[in-house]
């Protein structure tokens, strides 16, 4: 007979004789979590190496394990207030390597919130999935929880995909292996801001990514009296890659305006170091 047990975010293998695999196989559901199919039984010689996994690995509950001399894919994490009126989506994609991201759920979880739906799409060898989350049974909207939930899932990529931490910026800080090329914040960043109909504007950031950056760049907006309506928060490697939709006083925001706060957001971004005080 063979056993399997999952406990805490692991999941243990247990190897019978081969002369009951087949019984036990039979009595196995074939759909996973979230709709995901299990992955192909390994061989017995190749099971019997499997101790302890992490369910957010792709060799359990259903993504495609990846071969040694892939290259490792760009990780993305997106975080979506405009789409749903409700909750806040939270989307995730690594190539094919993700698996159920029960641990990854979990995590959310311990940040107080609670995960309302789950959905896994497949385009080409890209696995995406996405998780419908809310707290106090609305969408999150306090921009210190947003970033909480945007680097909890990216260290949960990096402690259960270690391959990531080249890929990401965040595998300096929290990774095994920081990236080899460095982003130049110069090169990299890009604020424009453009007319979204008559009552607000639409403003697109990209930057070099580094821990806190959305809080910094809610501080800024803010910090010029203009107000935020919704956000989608995209870090595609080492680069964030943020929209915002924001308003002055009810309207989209007139030239000079919109002129004052590129040039705070690019001086700001471009100099990390800079007093805050001193923009």
């Amino acid at each position: 007979m063979a056993l399997a047990a999952f406990h805490h975010g692991l999941v243990a293998v247990a190897v019978a004789p081969a002369a009951s695999s087949a019984a036990a196989a039979s009595r196995v559901p074939r759909g996973g979590f979230l709709g995901l199919h299990a992955a192909s039984p390994a061989p017995l010689a190749t099971a019997r190496r499997i101790c302890c996994q992490s369910i957010n690995s792709a060799n359990v509950l259903g993504a495609s394990s990846s071969k040694s001399d892939e290259a490792v894919p760009v990780p993305v994490v997106m975080i979506d207030q405009e789409s749903d009126r409700d909750s806040t989506i939270v989307q995730l994609s690594f190539g094919d390597r993700l698996g159920a991201l029960l641990d990854t759920m979990k995590a959310l979880k311990d940040l107080g919130l609670d995960v309302t739906k789950g959905t896994v799409t497949t385009d080409s060898d890209v696995t995406q999935t996405k998780f419908h989350i809310m707290r106090f049974g609305r969408k999150v909207e306090d921009p210190d929880m947003l970033e909480r939930i945007r680097l909890t899932v990216i260290n949960n990529l990096l402690k259960y995909h270690p391959e990531s931490s080249e890929k990401l910026a965040m595998g300096e800080f929290f990774g095994i292996k920081p990236p080899e090329k460095k982003v130049d914040i110069d090169i990299a960043t890009h604020v424009v801001v453009e007319d979204d109909g008559p009552k607000r504007s639409m403003l697109y950031i990209e930057t070099a990514d580094r821990p806190g950056l959305l809080l910094e760049v809610i501080k800024i907006i803010t910090d010029t009296n203009i107000d935020v309506e919704s956000a989608e928060i995209d870090t595609e490697g080492l680069v964030a890659k943020d929209k915002f939709h924001v308003s002055y006083r009810g309207a989209k925001l007139n030239s000079s305006l919109s002129q004052v706060l590129i040039n705070c957001l690019r001086y700001y971004l471009r100099r990390p170091e800079t007093d805050e005080d001193s923009y």
